[in-house]
Protein backbone atom coordinates (compact mmCIF):
# COMPACT_ATOMS: atom_id res chain seq x y z
CA UNK A 1 0.00 0.00 0.00
CA UNK A 2 0.93 3.79 -0.62
CA UNK A 3 2.06 6.28 1.92
CA UNK A 4 -0.60 7.19 4.34
CA UNK A 5 -1.74 11.41 3.69
CA UNK A 6 -4.09 12.98 6.25
CA UNK A 7 -5.35 16.35 4.24
CA UNK A 8 -7.30 18.79 7.13
CA UNK A 9 -10.12 20.54 4.96
CA UNK A 10 -9.98 18.43 2.31
CA UNK A 11 -13.57 17.05 1.36
CA UNK A 12 -14.46 20.95 -0.20
CA UNK A 13 -12.27 23.44 -2.51
CA UNK A 14 -8.43 23.41 -2.71
CA UNK A 15 -8.62 20.37 0.04
CA UNK A 16 -10.48 17.92 -2.04
CA UNK A 17 -8.28 18.57 -5.29
CA UNK A 18 -5.45 18.36 -3.27
CA UNK A 19 -6.70 14.82 -1.21
CA UNK A 20 -7.81 13.89 -4.92
CA UNK A 21 -4.51 14.26 -6.63
CA UNK A 22 -2.95 12.17 -3.92
CA UNK A 23 -5.23 9.32 -3.99
CA UNK A 24 -4.43 9.25 -7.79
CA UNK A 25 -0.70 9.23 -7.16
CA UNK A 26 -1.21 6.27 -5.03
CA UNK A 27 -1.17 7.42 -1.54
CA UNK A 28 -3.53 6.18 1.10
CA UNK A 29 -5.88 9.32 1.72
CA UNK A 30 -7.71 10.77 4.48
CA UNK A 31 -9.38 13.44 4.71
CA UNK A 32 -10.79 15.70 7.60
CA UNK A 33 -13.41 18.47 8.17
CA UNK A 34 -15.11 20.11 10.49
CA UNK A 35 -18.56 20.44 9.73
CA UNK A 36 -20.12 19.83 6.66
CA UNK A 37 -21.61 16.36 6.78
CA UNK A 38 -23.44 16.48 3.17
CA UNK A 39 -20.50 17.74 1.73
CA UNK A 40 -18.31 15.49 3.18
CA UNK A 41 -19.85 12.38 2.33
CA UNK A 42 -20.81 13.46 -1.13
CA UNK A 43 -16.91 13.64 -1.75
CA UNK A 44 -16.41 9.88 0.00
CA UNK A 45 -19.45 8.65 -2.38
CA UNK A 46 -17.80 9.90 -5.65
CA UNK A 47 -14.06 9.79 -4.58
CA UNK A 48 -13.79 6.77 -2.30
CA UNK A 49 -11.13 8.53 0.15
CA UNK A 50 -11.68 8.39 3.47
CA UNK A 51 -13.39 11.04 6.09
CA UNK A 52 -13.20 11.80 9.41
CA UNK A 53 -15.16 14.95 11.19
CA UNK A 54 -13.39 16.75 13.77
CA UNK A 55 -12.30 19.91 14.78
CA UNK A 56 -8.51 20.99 13.89
CA UNK A 57 -8.29 23.45 16.44
CA UNK A 58 -8.77 21.36 19.00
CA UNK A 59 -5.63 19.37 20.12
CA UNK A 60 -7.03 16.37 21.76
CA UNK A 61 -9.12 15.79 18.92
CA UNK A 62 -6.47 15.67 16.37
CA UNK A 63 -4.65 13.65 18.45
CA UNK A 64 -6.43 11.15 19.15
CA UNK A 65 -7.96 10.70 15.57
CA UNK A 66 -4.07 10.84 14.03
CA UNK A 67 -4.01 7.60 16.67
CA UNK A 68 -6.79 5.63 14.88
CA UNK A 69 -5.53 6.96 11.70
CA UNK A 70 -2.31 5.50 12.07
CA UNK A 71 -3.60 2.45 13.60
CA UNK A 72 -6.06 1.56 10.64
CA UNK A 73 -3.65 2.80 8.08
CA UNK A 74 -0.30 3.34 9.46
CA UNK A 75 2.01 5.93 10.46
CA UNK A 76 1.06 9.20 8.58
CA UNK A 77 3.98 10.36 6.63
CA UNK A 78 2.23 12.91 3.95
CA UNK A 79 0.40 16.25 6.41
CA UNK A 80 -0.90 18.36 4.57
CA UNK A 81 -2.32 21.42 6.62
CA UNK A 82 -5.13 23.40 4.57
CA UNK A 83 -8.21 23.50 6.92
CA UNK A 84 -8.72 27.32 6.93
CA UNK A 85 -11.25 29.96 7.70
CA UNK A 86 -12.02 33.84 7.38
CA UNK A 87 -14.37 36.21 9.70
CA UNK A 88 -13.66 39.59 7.67
CA UNK A 89 -13.57 42.69 9.20
CA UNK A 90 -12.14 45.80 9.68
CA UNK A 91 -10.12 45.63 12.78
CA UNK A 92 -11.25 48.75 14.94
CA UNK A 93 -14.82 46.35 14.46
CA UNK A 94 -13.14 43.25 14.77
CA UNK A 95 -14.27 41.51 17.93
CA UNK A 96 -11.95 39.17 19.56
CA UNK A 97 -14.24 35.82 18.76
CA UNK A 98 -13.19 36.82 15.15
CA UNK A 99 -9.46 37.07 16.10
CA UNK A 100 -9.59 33.92 17.89
CA UNK A 101 -11.56 31.69 15.71
CA UNK A 102 -9.52 31.81 12.57
CA UNK A 103 -6.04 32.25 14.56
CA UNK A 104 -7.28 28.98 16.19
CA UNK A 105 -8.53 27.16 12.90
CA UNK A 106 -6.02 28.34 10.68
CA UNK A 107 -2.57 28.90 13.23
CA UNK A 108 -2.72 27.06 15.92
CA UNK A 109 -4.06 23.86 14.30
CA UNK A 110 -0.85 23.53 12.66
CA UNK A 111 0.96 22.60 16.34
CA UNK A 112 -2.10 21.00 16.82
CA UNK A 113 -1.33 18.10 13.84
CA UNK A 114 2.28 18.60 13.70
CA UNK A 115 2.79 17.61 17.48
CA UNK A 116 1.21 14.21 17.30
CA UNK A 117 2.77 13.06 14.56
CA UNK A 118 6.70 14.58 14.42
CA UNK A 119 8.32 12.36 16.79
CA UNK A 120 7.04 9.55 14.55
CA UNK A 121 8.43 10.65 11.53
CA UNK A 122 11.64 11.72 12.97
CA UNK A 123 11.89 7.76 14.57
CA UNK A 124 11.39 6.75 10.99
CA UNK A 125 13.67 9.29 9.29
CA UNK A 126 10.69 10.75 6.60
CA UNK A 127 7.93 13.32 6.93
CA UNK A 128 6.16 15.64 4.69
CA UNK A 129 4.68 18.78 6.12
CA UNK A 130 2.99 21.24 3.66
CA UNK A 131 1.32 24.04 4.71
CA UNK A 132 -1.34 25.89 2.66
CA UNK A 133 -0.71 29.26 3.53
CA UNK A 134 -2.08 32.46 1.70
CA UNK A 135 -1.00 35.44 -0.92
CA UNK A 136 -2.69 37.81 1.59
CA UNK A 137 0.01 36.20 4.34
CA UNK A 138 2.49 37.48 2.55
CA UNK A 139 1.29 40.84 1.48
CA UNK A 140 -1.89 41.48 4.19
CA UNK A 141 -4.89 42.50 3.30
CA UNK A 142 -7.36 45.15 4.11
CA UNK A 143 -10.50 43.46 6.07
CA UNK A 144 -8.30 40.53 7.06
CA UNK A 145 -5.95 41.65 9.52
CA UNK A 146 -6.54 37.96 11.67
CA UNK A 147 -6.20 36.21 8.49
CA UNK A 148 -3.51 37.28 7.29
CA UNK A 149 -2.04 36.81 11.00
CA UNK A 150 -2.63 33.46 10.56
CA UNK A 151 -1.42 32.97 7.37
CA UNK A 152 1.55 35.19 8.11
CA UNK A 153 2.13 32.66 11.42
CA UNK A 154 1.68 29.81 9.17
CA UNK A 155 5.37 30.36 6.78
CA UNK A 156 7.01 31.41 9.94
CA UNK A 157 5.66 28.27 11.45
CA UNK A 158 6.98 26.08 8.24
CA UNK A 159 10.34 28.03 8.13
CA UNK A 160 11.23 27.06 11.96
CA UNK A 161 10.25 23.57 11.89
CA UNK A 162 11.72 22.63 8.66
CA UNK A 163 15.49 24.03 10.54
CA UNK A 164 14.77 21.82 13.57
CA UNK A 165 13.70 18.32 11.25
CA UNK A 166 15.97 18.64 8.10
CA UNK A 167 18.33 16.27 8.85
CA UNK A 168 15.78 13.60 10.15
CA UNK A 169 14.44 13.29 6.32
CA UNK A 170 11.44 15.44 7.03
CA UNK A 171 10.91 18.54 4.73
CA UNK A 172 7.96 21.08 5.61
CA UNK A 173 7.16 23.63 3.28
CA UNK A 174 4.65 26.03 2.59
CA UNK A 175 2.15 27.23 -0.67
CA UNK A 176 1.02 30.37 -1.08
CA UNK A 177 -2.29 30.36 -3.35
CA UNK A 178 -3.68 33.97 -4.82
CA UNK A 179 -7.70 33.55 -5.88
CA UNK A 180 -8.43 30.11 -6.68
CA UNK A 181 -11.71 29.57 -8.45
CA UNK A 182 -12.93 27.77 -5.20
CA UNK A 183 -16.66 27.90 -4.44
CA UNK A 184 -15.81 30.59 -1.81
CA UNK A 185 -14.08 32.85 -4.46
CA UNK A 186 -16.82 32.14 -7.19
CA UNK A 187 -19.49 33.42 -4.14
CA UNK A 188 -17.60 36.71 -5.26
CA UNK A 189 -20.02 38.85 -7.20
CA UNK A 190 -18.88 38.45 -11.08
CA UNK A 191 -18.64 42.20 -11.20
CA UNK A 192 -15.89 42.56 -8.21
CA UNK A 193 -14.22 39.61 -9.76
CA UNK A 194 -13.77 41.04 -13.30
CA UNK A 195 -13.47 44.59 -12.06
CA UNK A 196 -11.28 44.39 -8.74
CA UNK A 197 -9.97 41.19 -9.17
CA UNK A 198 -8.72 39.77 -12.44
CA UNK A 199 -7.43 42.82 -13.66
CA UNK A 200 -4.49 42.39 -10.64
CA UNK A 201 -3.49 38.92 -11.65
CA UNK A 202 -1.02 39.09 -14.74
CA UNK A 203 -1.97 35.70 -15.69
CA UNK A 204 -5.45 37.00 -16.25
CA UNK A 205 -7.39 34.43 -14.27
CA UNK A 206 -8.11 32.87 -11.41
CA UNK A 207 -6.03 29.65 -10.37
CA UNK A 208 -7.55 26.55 -10.80
CA UNK A 209 -7.68 24.21 -6.96
CA UNK A 210 -5.93 21.62 -8.87
CA UNK A 211 -2.95 23.33 -9.83
CA UNK A 212 -2.11 24.25 -6.52
CA UNK A 213 -2.83 20.12 -5.84
CA UNK A 214 0.13 19.57 -8.27
CA UNK A 215 2.25 21.55 -6.20
CA UNK A 216 1.34 19.59 -3.11
CA UNK A 217 1.47 16.25 -5.23
CA UNK A 218 5.54 17.00 -5.92
CA UNK A 219 6.65 18.40 -2.70
CA UNK A 220 4.75 15.38 -0.81
CA UNK A 221 7.03 12.90 -3.25
CA UNK A 222 10.69 11.79 -2.81
CA UNK A 223 11.93 14.13 -5.68
CA UNK A 224 11.36 16.90 -3.14
CA UNK A 225 13.66 15.99 -0.80
CA UNK A 226 16.23 18.70 -1.28
CA UNK A 227 13.67 21.21 -0.99
CA UNK A 228 12.52 22.55 2.58
CA UNK A 229 11.66 25.59 4.31
CA UNK A 230 10.13 26.94 1.37
CA UNK A 231 7.99 28.96 0.44
CA UNK A 232 6.01 28.21 -3.07
CA UNK A 233 3.82 30.96 -4.51
CA UNK A 234 1.11 29.72 -6.60
CA UNK A 235 -0.90 33.64 -7.60
CA UNK A 236 -0.41 34.14 -11.40
CA UNK A 237 2.44 36.63 -10.54
CA UNK A 238 -0.48 38.42 -8.32
CA UNK A 239 2.38 39.47 -5.64
CA UNK A 240 6.24 38.67 -6.68
CA UNK A 241 8.41 37.56 -3.59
Amino acid sequence: MGRVAVVTGGTRGIGAAIAKALKQEGYQVVASYAGNDEAANKFKAETGIAVRKWDVGNYDACASNLKAIEAELGPVDVLVNNAGITKDGMFHKMTSDQWYQVINTNLNSLFNMCRPLIEGMRERGFGRIINISSINGQKGQMGQVNYSASKAGDIGFTKALAQENAKKGITVNAICPGYIATEMVMAVPKDVLEKSVIPHIPVGRLGQPEEVARCVVFLASDHSGFITGSVLTANGGQYMV
